[in-house]
């Protein structure tokens, strides 16, 4: 049985959860290893929702898309979508659903920027976590994962329902 101090701690642990995720955010925009600029971290965002591709059967990767998934303004996704051409790591290309739209396909340097970048996620993950017993490091990024594809079941439901 739970006491109230049980009950009062579980409380205070989950209202620190949303702070918690806010200081992560501002923390990963100054990054750990500092050898990736703000400018690929901001590209990452856009190849990362390219890669992971269609949320739907029907749906196709388009600068509208990208600026759903993170949340701007059309033209500022266009103007992330024109960096990302620019450097290289995007093309465009014709609809085979519909000839008039235009989707977006990671170049050969896209994927390879994304492994570089995915290399560096873990290189942080693992120096910020270097004094945790190794099966913390391990339990924390299983339940990570589990909790993003969580986030991901309850959009696809809000989407869906």
């Amino acid at each position: 049985m739970e006491t109230s101090t049980q009950g009062a701690d579980a409380a205070e642990l989950l209202d620190a959860v949303g702070p918690a995720f806010s200081r992560l955010r501002r923390a990963a925009a100054l990054n750990v290893e500092k050898n990736v600029s703000r400018k690929d971290l901001t590209r990452t965002l856009v190849l990362n929702i390219v890669q992971d591709g269609p949320e739907r059967d029907s749906q196709e990767i388009t600068v509208g898309v990208v600026g759903e998934r993170l949340a701007v303004d059309p033209s500022v996704a266009s103007r992330m979508v024109s960096d990302c051409i620019s450097a290289g790591y995007l093309i465009r290309a014709a609809s085979q659903q519909d000839g008039r739209r235009t989707i977006l396909q990671l170049t050969d340097e896209g994927h390879r920027t994304l492994a570089r970048f995915r290399s560096h996620q873990r290189s942080a993950y693992e120096r910020i976590t270097q004094d945790w017993p190794e099966r913390e490091r391990l339990e924390f990024a299983r339940l990570l994962i589990k909790y993003v594809e969580s986030v991901a079941e309850l959009q696809d439901d809000s989407a869906s329902g």
